[in-house]
């Protein structure tokens, strides 16, 4: 069931469109324009701006332009800056600040899903909302979608895409996941087939490590109300962060299995990270890494049946 929410992994297919050839030799296109310098950028993880130019220096290429290429497909509007303001990500916001410690308010099911017995997947931290939106497009019918953000302008700009889309099989909820995270899913109809959390909020001080998403009373909820045979996907492109997320749920191991214990045939590093995206599409800060250069350090773990 996973595979139908779109995660797929050598034998999980993922449940998507085949891709728009026009859009494809643009990507190429765009990506023959890129030139790299041999002396790599200092990653600044709050930068996504970053660009390059092509060989002749007259055409600035810059992430973001990767990023709307990515999801030209869904022709999301931009009016909506004009109604909110201009809608800034920021990357660093205090999650145990009082203003966040309030749980959501659950919504009706019934209300925000055409179906909803259909299997679950929550992106914590969705940002923007593209790379849920994305998903939920291509697979209409086969499973609901909650994206849970703490940015509440994100929020309101993903619904109002939503609402654009006509999409009855996604929902966005500004939520602190470490709160509400528990109750969402406990009231939910249907099951928990899939948990995401991709390139959360690294807090780099020692000292604020407590503010990171992941956190043993999160892993024990997902872990809690996963189905069995359900999935957890996470990944970052900063290794402190992945490696903080891979120790949490590593402990886990009497209830989860990492992929390539099921099957040996998955591509993994030395380090028994996750070659490859296993969902089919990348989300904006994988692309906006990625450019700069960033190792994308990923792990997908199946809950024990």
């Amino acid at each position: 069931m996973a595979a139908s929410l779109g995660l797929h992994c050598h034998h999980f297919h993922v449940a998507a469109a085949a891709a728009n050839p026009l859009r494809k030799a643009a990507k190429q296109l765009l990506s023959s324009l890129i030139l790299k310098s041999s002396k790599p950028n200092h990653h600044h993880y709050n930068n996504i701006h970053c660009c390059c130019y092509d060989s002749v220096g007259a055409k600035e290429i810059r992430s973001p332009d990767l990023v709307a290429l990515e999801y030209a497909d869904l022709n999301l509007s931009d009016k909506i800056s004009g109604e909110w303001g201009h809608v800034r990500i920021r990357q660093h916001v205090n999650p145990l600040s009082s203003s966040f410690t309030v749980p959501a308010q659950v919504p009706d099911w019934k209300e925000v899903f055409r179906d909803p017995t259909l299997p679950l997947m929550v992106d914590i931290g969705s940002g923007s909302g593209r790379f849920l939106i994305w998903l939920a497009k291509r697979n209409p019918d086969s499973g609901n979608y909650l994206g849970l953000e703490i940015r509440q302008k994100l929020v309101k700009r993903a619904e109002f895409w939503v609402k654009e889309l006509a999409l009855t099989n996604i929902h966005f909820l500004f939520a602190n996941a470490a709160i509400s995270f528990r109750q969402l899913v406990l009231t939910y109809p249907g099951p928990l087939m899939l948990v995401s959390i991709l390139c959360p909020d690294p807090h780099f001080k020692k000292r604020h490590h407590k503010r990171r998403v992941v956190q043993k009373t999160l892993v024990d909820n997902i872990i809690g109300h996963l189905v069995p045979g359900g999935k957890v996907f996470f990944q970052s492109d900063v290794l402190d962060v992945a490696q903080h997320m891979r120790n949490q749920f590593d402990a886990e191991s009497d209830a989860l299995q990492h992929i390539d214990e099921l099957d040996p045939s998955v591509p993994c590093d030395n380090d028994g990270w996750l070659l490859d995206n296993p969902i089919g599409i990348r989300t904006e800060r994988e692309i906006h890494a990625e450019f700069e250069g960033a190792k994308i350090y990923r792990r997908l773990y199946q809950k024990r049946t």
